[in-house]
């Protein structure tokens, strides 16, 4: 049977090659950091979701290591049997303090997170009006419920208004806006403010995916809500540890205390996944600690960022306005893709690491680099990015 079905796989990936599309798989020979060895060499990383510079960061490193000596390496069981320890306890607990919350919840991954958040709270009777930019977690998640669906128009507030008018019109009993804090393919913010001004008219909760965002957005790093002011008007954040916050594994949901104890009941990947590891829990409470007191890194991360969009600007190309770390690199047009995929690989012989984006990642004919910034670059790592740029454009034109 399997003689057949190889047959239209292999087809299926020729013409995923023949379009430029293939993704592959860069390996690398260090731990992760603004400056790390792959197989062709050493390389300037600029495609990290290490925002802050915490994953090879010191302290974490040495909470992880010491976790494995007085808590050992994994749980072997999911929490509700023998799968908690004390310390799963305090890194839920603080995490509700740095976020604001009454409650949290830990998941294996923020993908899982999302995966078990709307079955719970959301049924036949009720209704999700989602933006259409949302990552595929929140889109996977929101399907698995039977709630009516709604989709807005990115970031369109008078979309989002139709949408709601029609789900009250329809007698839905709960409405829930949901959208990312900051959409990860374009680094643009969810305008929170009005999302939430929405919500209030029209008797909607908000669940915000903040991933790209807690730890270094906002005055102390607390995300999309603490920058819009909205931090007591979000009713559920969900968010991940593997991004900012040290950079491992790891996923939560943090809401009204009803909320997380409803979960810990009913979500099926918490109640049939593994516990977050040992290791994990500890290097992210150590990370924790440094965010509290990294209002330094997040300048020099914010600084970083307005000089290598300046800088790239200045050279000619085409980027996506913002002021966020993710910075896209446009190449539009039938031949962008390919154009991105050669200049990428040029960029990784001249030293420094990015990675191109393509259909179906982003819609077709959108085709880009996304560059993301860090606070473990130096400004000479990011004016090395940017000539790195005009040298592969020069020589592939």
């Amino acid at each position: 049977m399997y003689g057949a079905v190889k047959e239209q796989l292999t087809r299926t990936l020729t013409e995923i090659e023949e379009a430029g599309l293939t993704k592959r798989e860069r390996l690398l020979t260090t731990p992760q950091s603004s400056h790390i060895g792959t197989t062709v060499g050493e390389s300037l990383n600029f495609c990290a979701n290490n925002y802050l510079g915490l994953a090879d960061h010191p302290d974490v490193v040495a909470a992880a290591r010491g976790a494995l000596d007085t808590w050992g390496f994994g749980m072997a069981s999911v929490r509700f049997i023998c799968g908690t320890q004390v310390q799963h306890d305090e890194l839920e607990r603080r995490l509700s303090q740095f976020l604001g919350t009454e409650a949290t919840i830990l998941f294996s991954s923020c993908f899982d997170a999302n995966g078990g958040v709307f079955e719970v709270l959301f049924g036949e009777d009720d209704a999700i009006i989602s933006d259409e930019l949302n990552h595929a977690s929140l889109i996977d998640g929101i399907r698995l419920a039977k709630a009516s669906r709604y989709r807005y128009r990115n970031a369109d507030m008078a979309d989002l208004r139709a949408q709601l008018e029609a789900a009250v019109a329809a007698g839905s009993r709960r409405r829930v806006i949901v959208t990312d804090g900051v959409f990860s393919m374009d680094g643009s913010f969810a305008p929170l403010d009005r999302i939430c001004d929405l919500a209030d008219e029209f008797e909607a909760m908000v669940l915000v995916d903040d991933s790209h965002a807690v730890g270094f957005v906002g005055e102390h790093g607390r995300g999309t809500p603490e920058l819009f002011g909205v931090s007591d008007r979000v009713d559920i954040l969900t968010g991940t540890l593997g991004k900012a916050l040290g950079g491992a594994s790891g996923g939560y949901v943090a809401s009204h205390r009803e909320v997380v104890d409803l979960l810990r009941q009913r979500a099926r990947p918490y109640l049939f996944s593994n516990s977050v590891a040992p290791s994990v829990v500890a290097g992210s409470l150590a990370a924790l600690d440094l965010v509290a007191s990294s209002d330094e890194a997040r300048e020099r991360l914010a600084r970083n960022t307005a000089l290598f969009r300046r800088l790239m600007s200045e050279a000619g190309f085409d980027l996506l306005p913002g002021s966020h770390p993710i910075t896209p690199v446009m190449f539009p047009g039938d031949e962008g893709a390919r154009r991105a995929t050669e200049i990428a690989d040029h960029m990784l012989g001249d030293g420094v690491y990015v990675i191109a984006f393509s259909y179906p990642v982003v819609p077709q004919g959108r085709a880009r680099i996304r560059v993301q910034l860090s606070a473990a670059h130096s400004e000479d790592d990011v004016r090395a990015c940017v000539t790195a740029f005009a040298a592969a454009r020069d020589a592939i034109a």
